[in-house]
């Protein structure tokens, strides 16, 4: 384990970029104006609505987050952990380290704590697994491709997105959060997907939900040793 979380790092997750929510590229561009000085970026994943390299219409849709973020990963480090809305991203971002949903958690320390990195959608069960690798399958998004004359899939998929309402509170979060920390070995987990924001210590591990950049308008912010909630202003 030799991948270790920076000072002044900053953790996006769940921005859903897309018609409607604009907050990742005034992030973005608060980052390129140097108004925000972070040496390293995890983007927890959703980060855009809907993406994948096969997706022509989305990539098109898509492309001034693509080329801002790849100016930006020439100064910057970014590490990109795939979601269940954006993935197959390495063609997009050549400098930027991608984490697909199979190689996560990734494991990074800290000092001498170690620390788990997921987007928060694995460890289900076998039907969501199954489902991931169909919807992932090169051959079947090129397809899908193929027969989206005139975009008419895309952009129904487009539509649907925009309307659909990603934010809302989880009552029985905790227990979702104990089941999860089953599945992890480190002192800390930090996870996005969720769309909660919540911080919980249990049995000697502490969980980080990071809070959906859409929903709670904030990004996690690790500064002098601890985690913390940094809010954006929407004006761009």
């Amino acid at each position: 384990m030799d991948f270790f979380i920076k000072q002044g790092a900053i953790f996006v997750a769940d921005s859903h970029f897309n018609q409607k929510n604009k907050e990742f590229l005034i992030l973005l561009k608060k980052i390129e104006n140097k108004e925000i000085l972070p040496p390293q970026i995890f983007l927890m994943g959703d980060m855009i609505d809907f993406i994948s390299s096969e997706c022509k219409y989305f990539v098109k849709q898509n492309m001034e987050i693509i080329e801002l973020l790849n100016k930006l990963s020439k100064d910057i480090e970014i590490v990109y952990l795939e979601g269940n809305h954006d993935f197959n991203l390495k063609e997009l971002f050549s400098e930027i380290k991608i984490v697909k949903r199979e190689n996560q958690p990734l494991l990074a320390k800290y000092e001498n704590k170690t620390v788990s990195l997921s987007h928060g959608d694995n460890f289900i069960n076998w039907k969501y697994d199954l489902f991931c690798k169909i919807v992932r399958n090169r051959f079947f998004l090129k397809f899908m491709n193929f027969i989206d004359v005139n975009f008419f899939i895309s952009k129904k998929i487009e539509e649907v997105l925009c309307k659909k309402n990603i934010c809302h509170k989880i009552d029985n979060f905790e227990k979702i959060v104990l089941k999860r920390l089953k599945n992890y070995n480190t002192d800390i987990v930090i996870e996005g997907h969720y769309h909660q924001g919540k911080i919980f210590f249990i049995e000697n591990k502490k969980y980080l939900n990071v809070p959906s950049l859409c929903c709670q308008k904030k990004y996690m912010k690790f500064n002098n040793s601890n985690f913390e909630e940094e809010s954006i202003c929407i004006l761009p």
